[in-house]
């Protein structure tokens, strides 16, 4: 397992293994593919883009970026961690998770904020094992496959 700086090479294998999840599951209520280059401009400006790598293949990824807008809200972030469905399970998540909770601490970020689908519960287990707290739910903003879906707020203060 390595876990290293994005590049734009993790581009296509992170694409090709985020677009199903997106388009085919409810962990986000979007349902646009992402596309390579999507996801190049994505490592390339933000401050925290992590890859995964198990036997040499990219695998997942951590990302964090603007909570909300306005010098105010500097200091709090918004995670995004993602895993092809061939490594979930096998501890890649927490250690991924946790190597990207050191970056913030250095770029002066506060808190983590984690926005999950109510229908992932897998997810807010996996966020609350890893020490983030539901802050909140925001029930039926989100739409997907002709459902109304809950948002579920989390946070970890570093």
């Amino acid at each position: 397992m390595i876990i290293r700086n994005g590049a734009a090479s993790d581009a296509a294998p992170i694409a090709a293994f985020w677009s199903p999840q997106i388009v085919n599951t409810s962990i986000t209520f979007s349902s646009t593919h992402k596309r390579a280059d999507d996801v190049a401009q994505m490592i390339a400006q933000r401050p925290c883009f992590l890859v995964l790598e198990l036997e040499g293949q990219t695998v997942g990824f951590v990302t964090y970026d603007h909570f909300r807008d306005g010098a105010g809200y500097q200091h709090t972030k918004e995670l995004t961690i993602v895993f092809a469905v061939t490594a979930q399970g096998q501890g890649a998540g927490r250690a991924l998770l946790t190597a990207a909770m050191e970056r913030p601490r250095a770029l002066d970020v506060h808190v983590l904020v984690a926005g999950v689908s109510g229908k992932n519960t897998n997810a807010m287990g996996f966020h609350k094992r890893m020490g983030f707290e539901q802050v909140g739910a925001m029930p039926q903003v989100g739409r997907k496959f002709g459902r109304r879906m809950d948002l579920v707020l989390l946070q970890k203060m570093l």
